[in-house]
């Protein structure tokens, strides 16, 4: 029975940094036929890792869109970082894929990466293949391995064949018994889909019965008494249909297939190759239906021009069409480019579920709908980043130029947060780690011709309210230059909530002939509220509160006394916002609290008695939870887990290689804010201050200054 056609898959390839990952991509885009040989990661001649700073360091920095054909499918594969520091390329790419190859060393195994992006995955119900990477490599233990991902990530797992020579160059993959849908192959057929037949039963009657029945088990002739199902024809031997059940669990991940193979020797990449698109749901959408599509990458073009990388969810767009994107951007489309046999290519148009490079949208940042997807991505699937670092530039002249260019890599990189200090003449970027500082400063020199000198990095706090607090401003009170009343109240909520706004007046305070209707105003109030608590008493972003507009009142000419005056504007609720707001805050009180990360830490036995002082050293609270398997050098292994500041994280770090003899493996990721002990740290002001009156009312102006 042929193949059915499975369009387009948009397919990530992840994996914990040095797992071999775009090696894998270039081994991949060699079987398809798009490039003559693969490159190597060590020789810098990979086809994804075009940067230079990539090549030197041996690492992906940027995401990367290749494309290539699979049978009859059209695969747009995502290449993405494997470093911790750049996990913010991971996440935009998650939101526009498919499915997901998982890729772990058959060395190393599970490694710190491995287990974060696990998490997102399952997060967010993404489709996941795992590649065991590596067979060739001395060391690989590829039952191991299995016996690792089972235990630490899922159960639910279909070994799709069987390795031999494992750990040396001549290390095999040989395909299942069910390969491609039918029985055949490498390893006995019966044996093979009796194996399948037992995991699928886990989740599906109908197989649990066929296993029973002994349709679907060892030694059954195909075609004996299966019944069809999956959108396999009636008719289908045992081996079709098993197929069929397998990819339809993989696509809702229920189970996860795994291949086993080596990037570098090829081993493995063929099966996975031949079977992904089967495996892996296609792209959906209506390309006759409205425009929506999704921005997961920005570049500079060869003008300087914006390039927005994009995943198409319905409609088609065609050159010269003019497109809204954003909460408020629209722009026409002067040029496309849709990914196809290894690049994009010039198109007029692009379609539902295809990727494409869409230029003329000078406005287009990362994260943005286009269409009828509206609005942005604000949410995170990994924790966004808990440090923070200062940088000048070393000739004070060229200030404005490192602003530039700094503005220009968030546009990149939105999550970096650049916050220009006037008052220390100092710029702030968020960072997850040192490794992502050393990428930035690299590439100030190397791109921008720029000197800049970076301050200690330091843990990015936050405030918490500590009780209630209220306060309002009167239209024509004393000393309230803005023709609006506003009241708000601040309440402290549960951990982990965040920020949420209520709007609690009547139709009577709303200002209609300001705004369409009671929504649009709460939305523009909790825009002003979101910006104002941006910083705190000390400075910090405030979280975990709920913030309520209890009282409104605006200025027409024919109101009541009390109200009579000028026509009330927009500017007039927008600028007394942070007033009222700051000082509720002010009532209510706030604690600073730092970012607190939970880890665990695997390392021989042994080197318990030199690690346990240097985490207390480190202010990390730990305790041993397990003593069980070995180290690689034979002995003992002991798992420590706990909690420890985010700022010594990358301090310990470095301190794991030589405490262990290079056996310790660290995994870390955000856990809590807890307060802090000892003096509170102050983070310097950048916005109008409204925490003094008085400067504040200089500043902002008053009536007509918008």
């Amino acid at each position: 029975m042929g193949r059915l056609s499975r369009g387009i898959v948009n397919l990530g390839i992840l994996a914990h940094v040095d797992a071999g990952k775009t090696s894998l991509t270039e081994r991949l885009l060699y079987c398809a036929g798009v490039i003559a040989a693969p490159g190597r990661v060590d020789d810098g001649t990979t086809r994804t890792d075009s940067l230079a700073l990539e090549r030197q360091r041996g690492i992906t920095i940027k995401s990367a869109v290749v494309s290539f054909t699979a049978g009859d499918a059209t695969v747009n594969l995502i290449d993405t970082p494997g470093h911790p520091d750049f996990v913010a390329e991971v996440e935009r790419a998650l939101s526009v894929l498919d499915g997901v190859v998982l890729v772990v060393s058959a060395v190393e195994g599970i490694q710190p990466q491995t287990r974060i992006l696990w998490r997102a995955l399952q997060r967010l119900r993404v489709p996941t293949v795992f590649f065991v990477n590596k067979i060739d490599r001395g060391g690989a233990d590829p039952d191991r391995v299995l016996a690792d991902i089972a235990g630490r990530l899922t159960p639910a797992l279909v070994p799709m064949g069987a390795v031999s020579g494992a750990g040396t160059r001549a290390a095999a993959f040989a395909p299942g018994g069910v390969r491609g849908g039918e029985l055949g192959g490498g390893a006995p057929a019966g044996e093979f889909a009796g194996r399948l037949a037992e995991v699928l039963a886990e989740h599906d009657d109908a197989v649990l019965a066929a296993y029973v029945a002994g349709d679907a088990g060892p030694g059954v002739p195909s075609g004996a008494g299966v019944p069809s199902g999956a959108g396999v024809p009636s008719g289908a031997g045992p081996g079709r249909w098993l197929w069929g059940k397998l990819a339809g669990q993989v696509r809702e991940m229920m189970v996860h297939p795994v291949y086993f193979g080596s990037a570098i020797t090829g081993a493995g990449v063929d099966a996975l190759l031949a079977d992904l698109p089967e495996l892996l749901p296609a792209a959906g959408g209506d390309p006759d239906g409205p425009v929506a599509g999704r921005v997961f990458k920005v570049e500079r073009g060869p003008g300087g021009e914006k390039v927005a990388f994009t995943r198409m969810f319905a409609g088609t767009l065609t050159v010269r069409d003019r497109v809204p994107f954003g909460r408020s951007g629209a722009g026409k489309v002067t040029a496309i480019g849709v990914f196809a046999d290894g690049g994009a290519q010039r198109r007029d148009q692009v379609r539902a579920g295809q990727i494409a490079t869409l230029a003329g949208l000078p406005g287009i940042q990362v994260g943005d709908g286009i269409g009828q997807a509206g609005g942005r991505v604000d949410q995170h699937y990994f924790t966004p980043p808990t440090l923070e670092t200062a940088v000048v530039a070393r000739d004070p002249g060229d200030k404005p130029r490192l602003h530039a260019a700094l503005t220009d890599l968030a546009e990149q990189d939105p999550l970096i947060n650049v916050r220009q200090d006037d008052r220390r003449q100092e710029i702030y970027l968020s960072l997850y780690g040192e490794v992502q500082k050393q990428v930035i400063d690299a590439t100030l020199a190397t791109e921008y011709g720029l000197r800049a000198e970076f301050r200690e990095t330091t843990p990015i706090c936050v405030e918490r309210p500590i009780r209630t607090g209220e306060a309002e401003e009167i239209l024509h009170g004393p000393g309230n230059p803005f023709l609006a009343t506003l009241g708000f109240r601040i309440d402290p909520a549960p951990p982990g909530t965040g920020l949420t706004f209520r709007l609690d007046v009547g139709h009577q305070g709303v200002p209609l002939f300001i705004y369409k209707n009671r929504e649009s105003f709460a939305a523009a109030i909790e825009q002003y509220v979101t910006a104002t608590l941006g910083q705190g008493l000390h400075g910090w972003r405030v979280i975990d509160c709920t913030v309520t507009l209890v009282r409104s009142q605006y200025s027409v000419p024919d109101g009541p006394p009390s109200a009579r005056g000028p026509l009330s504007g927009p500017q007039d609720f927008r600028k007394l916002t942070p007033l009222v707001v700051m000082a509720a805050l002010q009532r209510a009180g706030t604690v600073v609290c730092e970012p607190v990360h939970r880890f665990r830490l695997d390392a021989p036995a042994d080197t318990l008695n030199v690690l346990l002082p240097v985490l207390a050293k480190l202010h990390a609270v730990a305790a041993v939870t397990g003593m069980s398997g070995v180290s690689a050098s034979g002995e003992d292994w002991c798992t420590l887990e706990g909690d420890i500041p985010a700022a010594r994280v990358h301090e310990l770090r470095q301190q794991i290689p030589p405490l262990t003899r290079g056996e310790g493996v660290l995994e870390s990721s955000f856990g809590h804010y807890r307060p802090v002990s000892g003096p509170v740290p102050e983070r310097g002001r950048t916005d109008d201050n409204p925490l003094n009156r008085e400067e504040y009312l200089r500043r902002v102006g008053r009536r007509g200054a918008v």
